[in-house]
């Protein structure tokens, strides 16, 4: 029981840490394809379906 409460205490200590290391950077989080807001037009409708740059939809031989 004492392992199971020293791990605990280290992972939410791990995750204060990271959070702490977020907010002290004042930079915005953003997505894996550099957030939403790249996603969409000036109506905020998606400009492509495949989530890569608008235009490169379809060119690629695999899908």
């Amino acid at each position: 029981m004492t392992i199971f409460l020293i791990t605990i205490t280290v992972f939410a200590l791990t995750i204060a840490a990271m959070a702490v290391g977020v907010i002290f950077s004042n930079r915005r989080i953003q997505g894996s394809c550099g957030g939403l807001a790249n996603m969409s037009d000036e109506f905020g409708k998606p400009m492509c379906e495949c989530g890569k740059k608008p235009g490169e939809c379809g060119t690629d031989p695999l899908i």
